[in-house]
């Protein structure tokens, strides 16, 4: 493997692994910001090269973002 395509290939999965991080933290914390970020960075990672991940957790940050709201309303 080229230095250049391990060099996008690990950034595309820090990318991922942050997105996921992100979609734990709206979960818990601040859904709008963390959504946010997460779903960009996801979207990223995906683009980067690490398909089917980048995609689950661009995925994974819309769902804690909807499901935050619901549970913040409903309180």
């Amino acid at each position: 493997m080229a230095t250049s395509t391990v060099r996008s290939t690990s950034a595309a999965r820090i990318c991922t692994i942050v997105g996921f991080v992100c979609a734990v933290l709206a979960l818990l914390l601040n859904p709008i910001l963390f959504g946010v970020i997460g779903l960009v960075l996801g979207v990223v990672g995906a683009v980067l090269g690490d398909k089917p991940l980048g995609w689950y957790a661009a995925g994974a940050n819309v769902v804690a973002m909807l499901l935050s709201m619901l549970i913040l309303n409903a309180l």
